[in-house]
C-alpha cells in the first residue's frame, strides 16, 4: 500500500524532531545521516530519501533552528512592548539567558563552522542574520520616532546593537560564571542607556 501525502508528512515531522534532538545534543558538528538514523531507529536509506547528501541535512538543520527561534525573537506583536522595550525584548530573546535558550545558543555557535566553510549554508545564515539586522533597524527607528533613542541611523545602531548581543552571546557560552544572566541583562541595559543617550 502507498504512503499517503500525511504519512509523509508524519515522517517528515519525526525526522526534523530527531534532527533537532540531535542538534541539542552534540551541535552540528555531530549532526550525520548516520546519527540521525540512529536516532531514528532507521536506516540511512531512508534518511537519504530526505536528505540526499549532508549538506541537505545541515541545510535543513539551518532552517530548523530559524524556524525554532523566529517565533522568540524580534516580536512587537499589537499587545507587546513597544519602541526601547521593543528593541530590548528583541535583544534579550538573543541572549543565554535559560537553559532553553543556552542550548539554542550552543547550537547556532556550532553552526558556524559548517556556514563558514560551505558557501551555500554562509549565505544561508548571512541572509538570516541580514533579516534580524533589518528588523532591529526597524525596531531601532520606531524607538527613534517615539524619542526613546538618540537620532543616528537606524541601520547602523542595530548592527552595533546586534554585534554587541552575539559578543555577549560567545562570552556567556564560553564564561558562563562571568557572565550569569543578570550580568548579561546589566550589560544590555548599560549599551541601551548609553545609545539613548546618544
Amino acid at each position: 500500500m502507498p504512503r499517503t501525502r500525511g504519512d509523509h508528512e508524519a515522517r517528515r515531522r519525526e525526522v526534523s524532531e530527531a534532527v533537532w534532538r540531535l542538534l541539542a545534543a552534540r551541535g552540528f558538528g555531530g549532526l550525520t545521516l548516520r546519527a540521525v538514523a540512529a536516532e531514528l531507529g532507521a536506516t540511512t536509506g531512508l534518511l537519504t530519501y530526505y536528505f540526499p547528501a549532508k549538506r541537505d541535512l545541515l541545510a535543513h538543520a539551518l532552517d530548523l533552528l530559524e524556524q525554532r527561534t523566529a517565533a522568540r525573537r524580534w516580536s512587537a506583536s499589537e499587545e507587546g512592548p513597544r519602541g526601547l522595550a521593543a528593541l530590548r525584548a528583541a535583544l534579550l530573546s538573543v541572549l543565554p539567558l535559560t537553559a532553553d535558550s543556552t542550548a539554542t545558543s550552543r547550537i547556532w555557535v556550532s553552526s558556524w563552522e559548517p556556514a563558514l566553510t560551505d558557501p551555500r549554508l554562509g549565505e544561508d545564515c548571512a541572509r538570516m542574520y541580514g533579516q534580524s539586522r533589518a528588523k532591529l533597524s526597524d525596531l531601532v527607528a520606531e524607538a527613534q520616532a517615539r524619542g526613546e533613542l538618540a537620532p543616528g541611523d537606524p541601520e547602523r545602531i542595530a548592527a552595533g546593537a546586534h554585534s554587541f548581543v552575539l559578543g555577549l552571546v560567545v562570552q556567556a557560552l564560553f564564561d558562563a560564571a562571568a557572565f550569569p544572566p543578570e550580568r548579561q541583562v546589566q550589560l544590555l541595559d548599560d549599551h541601551l542607556e548609553a545609545l539613548a543617550r546618544g
